[in-house]
């Protein structure tokens, strides 16, 4: 079964900058980038799934790319834990897409964004003086839009940066479980293969998760009224949305209401809503209902697009 490969790109940051690891599948040349990014706490193999399945049925040719964001995964850490918010994010993901656009021109640019991961696309699709190679051309929003239900936040605050130490991978894969059942049912194996690549080995032996705790602390500095007050940030960069929209939504979400999601329908490029029953925050897009639905959204040619077939 094939497997992505890992590279790097420089990112720049007031302490004299990083490197952003990111994983690819799929060809090189490809001009049709589907880019994936994970949540709060994960890394870039949670989209193991899902990338496979899109280049199997784009008969290769696409590129997925699947980044760790910057103190998670195979990135390095941040030297000031206050640049572990959105604007260095964004500023990485940019990166990232000039990197990739000189390795071979991007002409489709498609984003797949679960939870953080979509609020980073929001950022990249919403705003209009950023540079891009191409436009995002569509969107997928796994489980997240410009209102966050503050108890959502709060639950995850009792957890991040809480990295543990572990004997083994199975003991680390019964802890995230403990705290990540919202994300619905697995099967052990698939629920092993998710959790396999959120470990590295700790220096005192057995294994640890594989984040910079320090993400926890600009995190946890979070109010409620400054919470509330992004929103408006938020929903604008959503309004100046022009790509075609997908919402991803776990049916028993405490972080994305069925209220903001129904709005999201209705406003900005009125996104097209799809929920999963028994699940919360947030789908993981390893079941074969989640895939189909997020792969038949990205592949799918509209009439628009066909005389532009060519250039795929």
């Amino acid at each position: 079964m094939a497997e992505p490969t890992l590279n790097y790109v420089p990112c720049n940051d007031p302490a004299g900058g990083h490197r952003m690891a990111y994983w690819q599948w799929g060809r090189r040349e490809a001009s049709h980038v589907v880019v994936c990014v994970h949540g709060l706490s994960r890394q870039g193999r949670d989209f193991d799934v899902l990338a496979r399945a899109l280049v199997h049925r784009a008969d290769s040719s696409i590129r997925v790319v699947c980044p760790d964001v910057v103190g998670r995964g195979r990135s390095e850490w941040l030297a000031d834990p206050a640049g572990y918010q959105l604007p260095t994010y964004v500023a990485d993901m940019l990166q990232l897409l000039a990197q990739l656009h000189a390795q071979s021109p991007i002409q489709m640019l498609d984003w797949v964004g679960t939870s953080m991961g979509g609020l980073i696309g929001l950022g990249v699709a919403g705003s209009p003086a950023v540079p891009l190679p191409a436009p995002v051309r569509r969107l997928v929003l796994n489980d997240v839009g410009p209102v966050i239900e503050w108890q959502a936040l709060q639950r995850i605050g009792t957890y991040l940066g809480n990295t543990g130490h572990f004997e083994t991978v199975d003991r680390a894969a019964d802890a995230l479980w403990s705290i990540s059942h919202a994300f619905g049912p697995h099967t052990p194996e698939q629920w092993l293969a998710l959790s396999e690549h959120m470990v590295r080995t700790h220096p005192e032996g057995g294994c640890t998760l594989h984040y910079d705790p320090a993400i926890a602390v600009p995190f946890k500095a979070l109010t409620e009224q400054v919470a509330a007050q992004g929103q408006a940030a938020l929903w604008q960069l959503y309004d100046n949305v022009t790509a075609r929209t997908l919402i991803v939504r776990g049916a028993q979400s405490d972080l994305l209401s069925r209220e903001t999601a129904q709005e999201m329908t209705r406003r900005g490029p009125q996104a097209r809503l799809v929920e999963f029953e028994g699940v919360g925050h947030a789908p993981t897009l390893v079941a074969d209902n989640q895939v189909e639905a997020v792969a038949s959204f990205l592949l799918a040619t509209s009439p628009d697009e066909k005389s532009h077939s060519g250039a795929r």
